[in-house]
């Protein structure tokens, strides 16, 4: 059997709701998966019934979205009190943070010509867990750019003109929110960040582990991380960062996983810290 680490669902910028998720995840052999929606928890609940009635079992989980002066810098928690009330207080005002964000997206947006409005965002995303993606999407679907690619690199990116910062919680203040909610702090696709300087600082905070796997990396990338996570202690994870059939990325759930040994290990370690 296999696992999946990294899945997002419609309650952030996925496409299918948990309880679909759930049911791919049967139909393509996957034993475990983890829901890590971005800053929302509210999936996990129903993720983890339906995956009792499925043989699917669902760890909670959750993907962060953080920034430093160089990069976002992504963390993923497993495993941790998804009930917890400090846990829920500071979600509750990173997720009004991405409503103000999309207005403040909307606005650049128009400055450079391109006119959409923040309602038409919110009619597919939600007030919860608002982003980039759903912009794209309707960039797309009012025919302004061709594709997810092209949204992001002449609007949408970290360096792009309408570009705008997340609500500001640093990757190791991340990090301590899960650690003290009983989770497991997880480095998420650190090629994608590419600052393995701050690794150290994470470590400091409470992280235990590195997302070594993950679609597209090369040979090398994967075993530099692996040297490092053994320099280091850390625990190797993995995942397809699936965000739907229709999620803008060519990836079907069951096509990228990971061995249930590697879920195991995380398992104990949450164990043994708790």
């Amino acid at each position: 059997m296999s696992a999946d680490l990294h899945i997002h669902s419609n309650l952030s910028d996925g496409t299918e709701t948990p309880e679909e998720i759930v049911k791919l995840a049967q139909a393509a052999g996957i034993k475990t998966i983890a829901l890590t929606d971005h800053d929302n928890i509210d999936g996990i609940e129903v993720a983890m019934v339906s995956g009792q009635g499925h043989g699917v079992e669902v760890i909670p989980g959750i993907e962060f979205t953080t920034e430093n002066p160089r990069a976002e810098v992504h963390i993923l928690g497993y495993f941790f009190d998804h009930h917890d009330a400090e846990l829920s207080d500071i979600l509750g005002k990173i997720q009004q943070g991405r409503v103000e964000r999309i207005y403040k997206i909307v606005e650049k947006l128009k400055g450079q010509g391109v006119e959409i409005e923040a309602d038409e965002i919110f009619a597919i995303s939600g007030q919860k867990s608002p982003g980039r993606p759903h912009v794209a999407r309707v960039l797309i679907a009012k025919g302004l750019v061709a594709n997810f690619k092209e949204a992001f690199s002449r609007y949408l990116d970290f360096r792009a003109p309408a570009y705008v910062p997340h609500y500001r919680l640093l990757p190791a203040e991340a990090v301590a929110l899960i650690k003290k909610a009983g989770g497991i702090p997880v480095f998420a696709h650190p090629v994608i960040s590419n600052c393995d300087e701050v690794i150290p600082e994470l470590m400091a905070a409470g992280l235990r582990g590195i997302e070594i796997y993950y679609p597209g990396y090369y040979a090398d990338q994967i075993e530099h991380y692996l040297a490092l996570a053994r320099k280091n202690g850390l625990l190797a994870t993995g995942g397809s960062d699936y965000h739907g059939a229709e999620g803008g990325r060519e990836l079907k759930l069951g096509e990228h996983t990971i061995p249930d040994e590697l879920v195991d290990k995380l398992r104990n370690e949450h164990i043994r810290g708790n």
